[in-house]
């Protein structure tokens, strides 16, 4: 590195640090509701699921039956999707 290279930095140091003790940093609270580290106020009744369908905040394995309104939902594989959960609700026909 050339004299001028090792003056130029020097000098930068000397100058950082002399604004540093001359303009120190503030000191910042930030206060943060615990909302915004949790789900938005809904408590998860069960944990999340690697490969499993989700109806009303519930983890059904593959092969699992429910009803709703009348109409029977099977938690089945979906070998049109490529992905790591590629489990849906399929219509069961009574």
């Amino acid at each position: 590195m050339s004299r001028f290279m090792w003056i130029a930095a020097l000098m930068m140091v000397a100058t950082s640090s002399a604004l540093a003790e001359r303009f120190p940093s503030p000191n910042v609270e930030v206060q943060v509701p615990p909302e915004v580290f949790s789900s938005g106020g809904r408590t998860q009744t069960s944990q999340p699921c690697i490969q499993c369908c989700v109806y009303a905040n519930q983890n059904y394995s593959e092969g699992s039956v429910i009803k709703t309104e009348g109409i029977l939902l099977q938690c089945q594989r979906d070998e049109r999707t490529l992905s790591t959960n590629p489990l849906v609700w399929r219509r069961v026909q009574p």
